[in-house]
């Protein structure tokens, strides 16, 4: 089998620089490269943290996030892709943080088979933030 990694999650957003200026202030990332695609009439943005990247799309025209996928219990109840998950080390320290930087915080879970919590960026995508058990 064909050997591969993970190299970047991709989100489209009304607005470059307002989404530039979320995930750098609230998440971290820093601008890597911005680039126009023709063929999508698309301005994106490469964000980067660390080995991380995500991709950022402004598409001339595009329709708005659909309410339903704004709340991940319903976001479920459609097919394609949902969200990309990050790790992080301390969950409750990581939700205070969040809300010190005005984060729109979606959906808390905190149950026996694992702790996580979304948040929504400028534009209502959600992102998941997952603590590892203890093994």
């Amino acid at each position: 089998m064909a050997d591969f990694s993970f190299h970047h999650g991709g989100v489209s957003v009304p607005d470059l620089d307002a989404a530039i200026d979320w995930y750098a202030r609230v998440l971290g990332f820093a601008v890597e490269k911005r680039f126009h695609i023709e063929a999508a009439r698309a301005h994106a943005a490469m964000m980067r943290k660390g080995a991380l990247r995500f991709e950022l799309f402004e598409v001339e025209g595009a329709a708005p996030l659909p309410e339903e996928r704004r709340h991940p219990p319903s976001d479920l109840k459609t097919h394609g892709n949902k969200h990309v998950a990050f790790q992080v080390d301390d969950l409750e320290a990581f939700l205070v943080e969040m809300e010190g930087k005005g984060a729109d915080i979606a959906f808390v879970v905190l149950e026996a088979f694992g702790k996580g919590c979304f948040l929504r960026d400028v534009a209502g995508n959600l992102i998941e933030f997952v603590e590892e058990a203890a093994a």
